[in-house]
């Protein structure tokens, strides 16, 4: 299902109550869970509220708190209305997270079904895309790839550019599978060349497979159709700057770095461990010896559910003559139209993407699915932790240098209380259906945050100058007592192993880890809260500027967390 499109006035609307409820509660989503103890959090509560949680068991706080679909609520005891104000405003202010045949907001212990007879492939994609390739990814390539495909048929637009490529699985997909002239963007080079790398090896399987299969007539140097490019998309940056990235090829400049090049039929037949006369395929053979791809992708309006071939017609024919398509040719040095994409973009990356949709006369569609909000820029918090700032030219920035990651909009950045901070953002990016999950069955994994708000309280008392320093994973700290978590985690922040703690404090503390739990589901509780004034943000940025964009919940939330595809196409009479 789609999220229904708004009106410009139920957009505004929508924002200003999320910012009125989120001011009223910021208290809690800003609150870390590790200062449960060292901030006495439960007592910053209401008292009836405490009353209310004090005691709920874990199953109890997943039903009553967390859970939007469960209808006939048994409460052990009398809830203020306050918090039930809250929980209901929560659940009925946030975008639905419940995609087509998916599990949305449930216990999350199925999985999709196309993983239901094997956990790690999936039965809807072909084997060739499945290599190197985690379920999760599997799941999210197939089901963005079908709905950037008949974008692309709808716009009659073949080019697509995703950036924030990785290794390549998108675009190997869209390219090798559903046909499309792509260009991949990505900052890291090693990435790029595992991309490389990957599609070569496609080649080869498909080629070998063919052999096998006695259909052999020639095979000429065969490049993908897709290209890589190595490129940090600079947010400051404007757009014409974008489109000089994806235009450099590796020939006309060294500092580009690498990109896919034609795969020569020698490197292939040695490969192949062939001699040249006996490597010949048909291009057609090789289309029809190809699985075919199938989708279950059921949403209304735009996006009907489509079946398709691995290679469309004409596809294998493509990939053997020796033909590398930059988004550019679909221009090589007059861009033309293209459809822009990014999977799990992270931080200001989604943003300036939707700024390259709204201002760059090239980009048609836009399909952006976002990831890491704590890592977006604010003017509170223009250069978030561990977000990458290279130096920039001055001739490379955009027209404002007021422009940040959040929020976008002129209406959100002019309502009282707008403001998100770090830990409300990343708050945001928790997976409310696996911790329900959890919920549901008890897990041991519930024990760990009141382990590690109890070191906090030692560390504190040991270094009061030490405040929530980072703690790598200790690894099954859950199965641990917590004497032995301490005794790794301890020299992790510089302290000794043996420091010694009142063990009668930390029994009374450990007695605490119901409400530790009940606290953390209240924050959660407004995550996609968070989440949901973030991309309305975007929604509205969009709006103000004369285009209308929806919401698609298109993974299952249970199996991808960030599963709002936020989807915009250009007007006619906007498209160049």
């Amino acid at each position: 299902m789609f999220v229904a499109a708004f009106s410009e006035q139920e957009q505004r609307e929508l924002a200003e109550k999320l910012t009125s409820l989120l001011s009223t509660y910021r208290h809690i989503s800003d609150s870390y869970i590790i200062e449960f103890f060292s901030e006495s959090l439960w007592d910053t509560l209401p008292v009836s509220w405490q009353d209310a949680l004090g005691d709920l068991t874990p199953p109890q706080i997943a039903d009553l708190l967390l859970d939007k679909e469960i209808k006939d609520r048994r409460y052990p005891s009398v809830w203020p209305l306050s918090l039930l104000a809250l929980r209901t405003a929560a659940h009925a202010l946030s975008f639905p997270r419940k995609a087509p045949g998916g599990h949305g907001q449930d216990t999350g212990a199925a999985v999709p079904e196309e993983f239901q007879s094997n956990q790690s492939q999936s039965s809807l994609l072909g084997h060739i895309f499945r290599k190197h390739v985690k379920p999760k990814k599997q799941h999210e390539i197939r089901r963005l790839g079908t709905l950037v495909k008949k974008l692309c048929d709808q716009a009659n637009c073949s080019c697509v550019v995703d950036v924030g490529s990785g290794q390549g699985h998108l675009t190997r997909f869209l390219s090798f599978g559903l046909g499309l002239d792509v260009t991949g963007i990505e900052a890291d080079p090693n990435l790029v060349l595992m991309a490389t790398k990957f599609d070569r090896q496609l080649l080869l399987t498909l080629a070998k497979e063919n052999l096998k299969s006695g259909n052999a007539q020639s095979l000429h140097s065969a490049p993908g159709p897709s290209r890589h490019v190595v490129g940090w998309v600079n947010p400051k940056a404007s757009w014409d700057v974008f489109i000089q990235q994806l235009g450099v090829t590796a020939t006309e400049s060294d500092s580009i770095g690498a990109t896919t090049g034609p795969y020569e039929k020698k490197q292939l037949v040695e490969e192949l461990n062939l001699e040249p006369h006996s490597c010949q395929i048909k291009a057609e053979e090789l289309q029809n010896t190809l699985p075919t791809q199938k989708t279950d992708i059921n949403t209304s309006d735009s996006v009907a559910q489509i079946n398709t071939g691995v290679f469309p017609s004409g596809m294998a024919t493509e990939m053997l003559t020796c033909k590398t398509v930059p988004v550019t040719d679909c221009g090589a040095k007059k861009p033309g139209r293209f459809v822009l994409t990014g999977l799990h973009a992270c931080g200001d990356l989604s943003s300036t993407l939707l700024r390259h949709f709204a201002t760059c006369p090239h980009v048609q569609v836009i399909t952006s699915v976002a990831c890491c909000y704590m890592k977006i820029s604010t003017q509170e918090n223009p250069n978030p932790p561990g977000v990458f700032q290279p130096p920039f030219s001055a001739d490379t920035v955009a027209d404002s240098s007021l422009e940040f990651g959040y929020p976008m909009s002129d209406w959100v950045r002019g309502l009282p209380g707008h403001q998100l901070s770090y830990k409300a953002r990343e708050g945001a990016c928790h997976a409310i259906e696996d911790y329900l999950h959890r919920l549901r069955e008890e897990s041991g994994l519930l024990r760990t945050h009141c382990y590690r708000a109890i070191l906090e309280s030692i560390i504190r008392a040991e270094r009061p100058d030490m405040r929530r320093p980072g703690v790598q994973t200790v690894r099954k700290a859950h199965a641990l007592s917590f004497s032995e978590y301490a005794r790794l985690a301890l020299p992790r922040v510089g302290l000794p192993a043996d420091l010694p703690f009142d063990p009668v404090a930390v029994d009374a503390m450990l007695a605490h880890q119901g409400k530790v739990v009940a606290y953390f589901s209240l924050v959660l509780l407004l995550a996609p809260v968070v989440e949901t004034l973030v991309l309305l943000d975007r929604m509205i940025f969009l709006q103000e500027r004369g285009f209308q964009s929806k919401l698609i919940p298109l993974f299952d939330a249970a199996f991808s967390p960030r599963n709002l595809v936020l989807v915009a196409v250009k007007p006619k009479e906007a498209q160049s």
